[in-house]
């Protein structure tokens, strides 16, 4: 069950905040101050994680959102802000914050932010997972085969330039990694990374998200939100799943690509960006093309440099060094200790197609741990 920390001074917030999410299904932990949240995260206590307020007392959200990222860069955080204080918000996003939301908090809008963050967490466990290499070199894949090596090669060569980039290839193969990767490498890795999984947001809410509202453009809309796009100004935007965009958005799309700006929903005003963009699918989207789903321009425009990862029942040599990377770590999360595949078990493990990838390897293993 993903463990939550909230952070909030008011108790009557917290105690609401801590009630809908607990409804979800998940662990929720609430504490008053900044301070104590500090002092929690430098713990260990395992948090996959944090909502917290701006402005709290002993420290402020700005020193939680420091100690969370020194202690696991990875762990999302979400920073609430009263409605005109939209650009300290928007600072915690430059300096790692998953996300914000303005109060009165939006019940709707968090559950959603708080879903789309856990779904990133666990995608990022489950997927390939990359090994700190020599220094601004590209990151190892665990695995050893030629064909996740070609890929790897790929990735680096591009890195470099400004370029746009497919990558193709089934569910639970790694491309958002790759595309962490790729942004890691480029002369954009001091600026922001921003995922956004084009399945996982309802279309209506979709343009919003991707290019920012301005106030009263819709019901419910209290107030100016900058869009992902301009929050990733200088930096990558990855559109993972970008096949699941509308035939409005994918217009909206291919003038960002062509112009580099756009408008909010309900503006007027020219929003200029500065930036890359990286691109996902699992289907095959030249088909989608041919079928008329997909517009033949904006496949173009994305498809500067494709990239293929292979799925894992291609390259069987891999399944062995994913094997041992899993039994290196999953005992550790799971409060387990001395687990050992025996040899049979492992024959059966390289001799399965894998049609899940990696994220299906890494379930089977996660339940034969706990099971063990």
């Amino acid at each position: 069950m993903p463990r939550i920390l909230i952070v909030e001074d008011k108790d009557s917030l917290r105690a609401m905040l801590e009630e809908m999410l607990r409804a979800e299904k998940l662990e929720v932990r609430g504490i008053a101050s900044g301070s104590q949240a500090v002092e929690l995260l430098r713990s260990g206590e395992p948090v996959d994680l944090v909502l917290t307020d701006w402005r709290l007392p002993g420290a402020d959200g700005l020193a939680v959102l420091d100690a969370a990222l020194s202690l696991d860069p990875t762990l999302p955080v979400i920073v609430m802000t009263a409605f005109g204080s939209i650009e300290a918000a928007v600072d915690a996003m430059k300096r790692g914050a998953e996300d914000f939301i303005t109060k009165p908090v939006d019940p709707d809008l968090l559950r959603l932010l708080v879903s789309r963050a856990i779904e990133r967490r666990v995608r990022e466990r489950e997927s390939l997972l990359f090994e700190d290499n020599r220094s601004r070199s590209m990151p190892a894949i665990i695995g050893e085969s030629p064909a996740i090596r070609s890929v790897q090669e790929e990735a680096q060569r591009v890195a470099s330039t400004d370029a746009t980039v497919l990558l193709e290839g089934e569910s639970g193969t790694g491309k958002e990694l790759f595309a962490r990767a790729i942004h890691e490498l480029s002369a954009r890795r001091q600026r922001p990374f921003v995922a956004i999984n084009c399945a996982a947001i309802p279309d209506s809410l979709l343009e919003s998200e991707l290019f920012g509202h301005e106030r009263g453009s819709f019901t419910g809309a209290l107030g100016r939100r900058l869009g992902k796009f301009e929050l990733a100004d200088g930096g990558t935007v990855f559109l993972d799943e970008i096949g699941e965009l509308s035939a409005a958005t994918q217009g909206k799309l291919l003038r960002v690509l062509q112009e580099r700006s756009f408008h909010r929903v309900g503006g007027t005003i020219p929003i200029q960006v500065d930036i890359r963009i990286l691109a996902a699918s699992n289907r095959p989207l030249d088909r989608m093309v041919s079928q008329g789903l997909f517009r033949e321009d904006l496949y173009y425009r994305v498809r500067v440099f494709p990239i293929r990862i292979p799925p894992l029942r291609d390259r069987p040599e891999d399944v062995e060094p994913l094997i041992d990377w899993f039994l290196g770590h999953l005992p550790q999360e799971l409060g387990k200790k001395g687990i050992r595949i025996a040899p049979a078990a492992r024959e059966r493990l390289r001799e399965y197609p894998w049609p899940g990838n990696v994220r299906e390897l890494r379930n089977c293993l996660e339940r034969a741990i706990i099971l063990a």
